[in-house]
């Protein structure tokens, strides 16, 4: 079953209700189920007439918009393959995704063109187009409005290609995730029962994928008034505006874009009482900011999601369900509660030997090698919506293993279980410290260190042989007890902190750190091997 046939019954069923609302300077747009529905297949007699066939990969540039969505359901309708890079990882890798899968098509804003001069392979794609001002070279995608629409669905078996996403190998070989159609069939019916999708209500969402299950469940999707390219720094205003144009009762984005609306909200008493539920995942989310989101939306029910590429979603928990207790043994050094696994997940914990290839196991054999309660370990999980295998097979051996045939994927997250089946994480196996004074994983104190007033971001790492903690303040010029932090965090025997008006993030969402940047700053920094443990840096931004 093709992807696509989902939409096209909606556009059945519900043809007047709005699929997708955008804002664009200052001007809504609704674009209902029907117009969508036909548009994509407007769009995909362009894509046919151009010469683009069941298989071949169409690379897609342009930020979540109608447009966006109009021309993936048309590559899906065609049986063709979505391929989604990241810009700002830079033109080698754009070159080296190509080389693994090169496209035939590229549908791109008439900006990002201009990356066909620096990049070999986006110049060496036959058949191109351009969204927006006419580009050389290009054809004009508004010219699809004039089309008669392409009314066939490519008839797609379950394991057919539908998606193609890269990320970076701990080789820096890019790895290429491709979702099948029954993969994003699975993946939609786990995250409508688990995210609650209910057909006629208004969804902010921030995160693409989401937009999809929005789609397949009779869901409009608010798109928000934000340069959703930098989610830590976005705008407020415009995006508090929109939320009061369109009463959105549900809302789906990074911590990072939702930190910055809360506080936005809360240094001028705002609330926003419409929404319901706020999910929230991407990257790890803190107590303290599911605490800002509840006041934020006081009657909605607030929840943290725990999910990958590979997986998306893996467990979650909604704010209410965290006690007192649990807050404390975070604080502890415990790690962050991410929640019960869902119901379609199998997720076990094994022995970290993170960077060994594990497996194959028999149904026998797998058991013993899992761990109790309370130990911790390797998260892996498995399921439907767990993706089974990397193109060609590039990192298979480092994140995949079987269990009688059936595939495991290696999440390379420390994690463990509690009596009451609850996943705790603990941050990357990569990461965890070994010296003398025993095992420390640094996401745990950044755990703790989060919820410290005045602490807006914090990373721990070790450096020749010492531990350090790097912390931005919330207001730099403020007085923050960071020796009362230093004691709290005994248990981590943290030599030394340093502050930085600046901890790196990651580009894509502005909430994991960057921690190959991290070592440079801190290698920067003035450090000294006495018991004066504070030292003031400034970084620049």
């Amino acid at each position: 079953m093709n992807i696509v046939e989902m939409l096209k019954e909606r556009a059945t069923t519900c043809p007047e209700a709005v699929a997708i609302l955008e804002t664009r300077n200052g001007s809504s747009r609704a674009l209902a189920f029907a117009g969508l529905e036909r548009a994509s297949a407007q769009a995909a007699a362009l894509l046919r007439g151009a010469g683009l066939r069941p298989g071949d990969a169409v690379l897609v540039f342009h930020p979540m918009s109608a447009e966006l969505y109009i021309a993936l359901l048309a590559i899906f309708r065609l049986g063709l393959v979505a391929m989604f890079l990241d810009p700002s990882a830079g033109t080698d890798h754009i070159d080296r995704s190509c080389a693994l899968y090169p496209p035939r098509g590229l549908i791109a804003s008439s900006k990002v063109h201009l990356l066909r001069f620096l990049s070999p392979a986006l110049r060496h794609i036959p058949i191109k187009f351009a969204i927006g001002v006419p580009v050389p070279g290009a054809a004009r995608w508004a010219s699809s409005d004039s089309l008669a629409p392409y009314e066939q669905i490519y008839p797609c078996a379950s394991e057919t290609p539908a998606l193609l996403t890269f990320t970076s190998g701990s080789t820096g070989q890019p790895k290429a995730a491709v979702r099948t159609h029954g993969f994003l069939m699975a993946q939609h019916r786990v995250l409508e029962q688990s995210l609650g999708l209910t057909p006629g209500e208004i969804d902010l969402t921030a995160l693409p994928i989401f937009v999809l299950a929005n789609l397949a469940s009779g869901i409009t999707s608010l798109i928000p008034d934000a340069d959703l390219r930098r989610p830590g720094c976005i705008d407020p205003a415009p995006l508090v505006k929109q939320i009061h144009a369109h009463h959105p009762t549900r809302a789906v984005a990074s911590p990072a874009l939702l930190e910055c609306l809360a506080d936005y909200c809360m240094e001028r008493t705002l609330t926003l009482p419409g929404l319901r539920k706020v999910f929230s995942g991407g990257a790890p989310v803190f107590p303290r900011l599911l605490g800002k989101l509840q006041s934020l939306a006081p009657q909605a029910e607030i929840i943290a999601v725990y999910g990958s590429t590979e997986a998306e979603p893996i467990a979650q928990i909604a704010h209410h369900a965290m006690g007192a207790e649990d807050v404390a043994a975070m604080l502890a050094g415990r790690g962050l509660l991410a929640g019960h696994p869902v119901p379609a997940i199998e997720l076990r914990i094994l022995r970290d030997q993170w960077g060994i290839p594990i497996g194959p196991y028999t149904r026998t054999e797998f058991p013993a090698t899992c761990l109790p309660p309370g130990v911790a370990g390797e998260i892996v999980v498995s399921g439907n919506h767990v993706l089974p295998g990397y193109l060609h097979g590039y990192g298979d051996d480092e994140t995949k293993f079987t269990v009688d045939g059936r595939p495991w994927h290696r999440t390379g997250d420390a994690g463990y279980l509690d009596d009451r089946g609850r996943l705790w994480l603990l941050g990357r196996c990569a990461a965890r410290i070994e010296d003398p004074r025993g095992t420390l994983y640094p996401f745990t104190v950044e755990c703790a260190a989060n919820h410290h007033p005045g602490v807006r971001r914090a990373a721990a790492i070790s450096q020749q042989g010492r531990r350090i903690l790097a912390v931005q303040l919330e207001d730099h010029k403020a007085s923050t007890d960071l020796a009362f932090l230093r004691k709290e965090l005994a248990w981590a025997s943290i030599d030394e902190i340093q502050v930085h008006n600046y901890i790196p993030v990651d580009k894509r969402h502005n909430a994991k750190i960057d921690y190959p940047a991290l070592y440079t700053l801190v290698s920067r920094s003035h450090t000294t091997p006495d018991d004066s443990f504070l030292t003031t840096c400034r970084s620049p931004l």
